[in-house]
């Protein structure tokens, strides 16, 4: 892939983030988010990643952002705070090309000493691509949640893939 850079996430990022994002929230179940994200709210969720455990990464392609990869808190109980799940976007022209790849390599190497035990990736299914990205990259699938969520007038099941660290 011609120029690209893989580097932490600024604030500047936030508004191709939720271009990327808000696609997929308006024409796919991917995510359940009904409702297109505001700057507001990107804003207030960019203020959980501390560069440790919860970490935020874009893939920039020739100088534009075209993909991020996040870790977040998996559970609020403080007993969970040695896992975290994993979420990854990439612009919907671009999902096969190895920038996935790309991001997760950087983010696996990058939580190499955050004192995490497990990666949980949480994804609504069929999703191909990203089932197949996580399984690529270590990640076993673990549970199956059924028609736990709906959207667009559809049940949608969700798979629930594992990685050790």
């Amino acid at each position: 892939m011609s120029n690209l850079l893989i580097r932490p996430a600024i604030e500047a990022d936030l508004a191709s983030i939720n271009n990327i994002y808000n696609h997929y929230v308006q024409h796919t179940h991917i995510t359940f988010d009904i409702e297109p994200w505001s700057a507001q709210k990107r804003l207030a969720w960019f203020a959980q990643f501390n560069g440790t455990r919860y970490q935020l990464w874009v893939a920039e392609v020739d100088e534009q952002i075209q993909a991020f990869v996040y870790t977040g808190q998996f559970r609020a109980k403080a007993a969970y705070d040695s896992a975290a799940e994993v979420t990854i976007y990439a612009h919907h022209q671009l999902q096969t090309t190895g920038v996935g790849t790309a991001l997760y390599g950087k983010l696996l190497t990058n939580l190499a000493h955050a004192g995490l035990h497990r990666l949980y990736a949480v994804i609504a299914l069929p999703n191909d691509v990203s089932i197949g990205l996580h399984k690529k990259l270590g990640f076993e699938q673990v549970g199956l949640l059924n028609e736990v969520g709906s959207k667009f007038g559809k049940k949608i099941n969700v798979a629930m893939l594992e990685k050790r660290l």
